[in-house]
């Protein structure tokens, strides 16, 4: 039996588009004589909806939406993912529900066992979980088909079933591999694919809308291999691809075979259409993008299409300062959109040097991209005028430095509104981690390409749009990261080396460590580290004003991590 894994890029709520393009992958399947093509969690409706399932139209609009698909394609058999309806009266009326269609209706529904509730997921706030699990027969087989968390629950892998440092090193992976995974309030009490196995399952399916973040895709391979090996059965994993808001879907779908070996494997980052056939275990094997630094480039590519086109946007603008996050936000957009679709604006101000508005010259040059310069100093002057009586006898320090960051955040949204050209704002991590970065100016803007890699991954990715050729400048490579809002400033007045600093913010943001067992860690001195962690926590009232961040580390800042802005909690 030929089996066709459909990795597809849907919109949360175009219920046409995304019916449609099901239509098609599903003929094209057909086409390549498969018995059964399979789609990813909640593909009708595109994965996460959040509130919108709390729409009863919504709710509504999917359901008829399903029918209409059963209708349109009466003969293909297709697996898809939809919002179901809650088995019982009571609790949750809602369910992560996957369904089998076949000769024009409705022929299974399996919904979800395990509702992740950590990180960037809330399950449970929309859905109730599944009572039960029951085998799929089709073409001979019976099929174990799951939900995406439902098989990340496997004690034989995980020893302990909850993501934390300690389960990771106990399932054999690197010390230094990501803290990520359901640490949530407890275990999860039940194991789905055990369950279905002991009814007679011989292939399982796992449908999925799981995020990309580094290091995740190996660990999720290496898992997904586990279950082949132990339950002795093919295993197909079809992942959901593309941008939905600050979450990145890499796909990467993939087949192992009962003995562990890769049978079919989809691309990374792009839809894509792949066969198994369950008799030969052979299937079609796409490259994929193994290098982790080119994986996140990619990433940041995908994510910011995505974002822009879907939120009806057909253009972008980036302040071009002459700086490397600016650089590499421009060249992401260029990849993204096209460079007939990207505006770089210089606006020198009194303390710009002399080379940054030639190097942001140069860039857009070899970019390929329009710029255009629009002068600060004379707008500068006129607030300082404004000032001058408020301000009287008082000394020049932060306030003057923000006002000329404001200035241009101000240029770059009149622009935007005018052009109806989304602005791309061009902080890093390591800058929105500890404050460095202004409110209503170098934040303005409606996507934060950048805003989850720390400073010295920005020069890692950096080489990769070079790899081909100087498309960034050398002299922004090589010179000192400065604001350029006082005369001669640098980035190492404020903060420790980057160097220094990223270590730091890795161990406490992403690893939660505390201060002392970073200076134990690293041998930082505690005055260092206490002074970066009171940065950390007192600018998190900035950081819930930012624009959305694209997510590719393990702990972004976001709506997968929510401190409280009033609060006096210190380690």
């Amino acid at each position: 039996m030929k089996i066709a894994l459909a990795q597809i890029n849907p919109t949360v709520g175009d219920f046409p588009g995304n019916v449609d393009k099901i239509i098609r992958f599903a003929r094209q399947a057909k086409q390549g004589e498969a018995a059964l093509v399979i789609f990813p969690e909640l593909s009708l409706c595109g994965y996460p909806p959040r509130d919108l399932v709390e729409k009863p139209s919504f709710v509504e609009r999917n359901r008829r939406e399903l029918e209409r698909l059963a209708q349109e394609a009466p003969e293909i058999n297709l697996i898809c993912g939809f919002v179901g309806k809650a088995e019982g009266g009571e609790g949750k009326t809602l369910s992560n529900s996957a369904a089998f269609l076949s000769g024009g209706q409705v022929r299974f529904v399996q919904s979800k066992m395990l509702l992740p509730t950590y990180d960037v997921f809330d399950e449970t706030r929309y859905f109730a979980p599944a009572a039960q699990q029951k085998v799929l027969p089709f073409g001979g087989k019976q099929l174990a088909l799951t939900i995406c968390e439902d098989i990340w629950n496997d004690k034989q892998f995980w020893k302990k079933r909850l993501y934390n440092r300690d389960a990771v090193k106990e399932s054999g992976q690197s010390s230094d591999q990501p803290n990520f995974g359901p640490n949530g309030p407890g275990l999860y009490s039940r194991d789905p694919v055990e369950e279905l196995v002991e009814q007679g399952a011989n292939i399982l399916i796992n449908v999925s809308a799981s995020p990309y973040f580094i290091g995740k895709r190996r660990f999720r391979g290496e898992m997904l291999r586990a279950f082949a090996l132990r339950y002795r059965m093919p295993v197909l994993y079809v992942n959901q691809v593309g941008g939905n808001d600050s979450l990145v879907f890499d796909g990467s779908s993939v087949v192992y075979d009962s003995e562990g070996t890769v049978s079919a494997q989809a691309s990374s980052f792009e839809e894509d259409l792949i066969y198994f056939d369950t008799s030969t275990r052979q299937g079609d094997i796409h490259p994929q993008v193994e290098e982790p630094q080119e994986a996140a480039y990619r990433a940041l590519v995908l994510g910011t299409r995505d974002y822009v086109r879907k939120c009806g946007f057909e253009s972008v603008l980036v302040g071009l300062s002459g700086g490397i996050d600016s650089a590499l936000t421009a060249a992401i957009a260029s990849e993204a959109l096209g460079r007939e679709k990207v505006l770089g604006v210089g606006m020198p101000g009194p303390y710009s040097s002399p080379g940054s508005i030639e190097d942001a010259r140069a860039l857009a040059a070899n970019l390929g991209i329009r710029f255009q310069i629009l002068p600060i100093s004379g707008i500068f002057a006129s607030y300082l005028e404004v000032f001058r009586e408020p301000f009287r006898a008082m000394p020049a320090d932060v306030t003057e430095e923000n006002l000329q960051a404001r200035i241009r955040g101000n240029i770059l949204m009149a622009l935007s509104n005018k052009f109806h050209s989304l602005v791309l704002s061009t902080g890093n991590k390591s800058e929105l981690a500890v404050g460095y970065c202004t409110l209503y100016g170098d934040m303005a803007g409606g996507l934060a390409v950048i805003s989850d890699i720390p400073k010295t991954m920005v020069y890692e990715l950096a080489a990769i749009v070079n790899r081909d050729g100087p498309v960034i400048p050398r002299e922004i490579l090589e010179k000192a990261p400065s604001a350029e809002l006082r005369p001669d400033q640098k980035d190492t007045d404020s903060l420790p080396p980057y160097e220094v600093l990223d270590v730091i913010l890795k161990a406490y943001i992403e690893d939660y460590e505390t201060p002392r067992q970073i200076v134990e860690k690293y041998g930082l001195s505690l005055e260092l580290v206490r002074g970066i962690t009171r940065l950390v926590d007192g600018n998190e009232y900035k950081r819930q004003q930012a624009a959305p961040g694209l997510k590719v580390t393990s702990k972004a800042f976001g709506i997968g991590r929510r401190f409280p802005v009033a609060q006096r909690y210190r380690e």
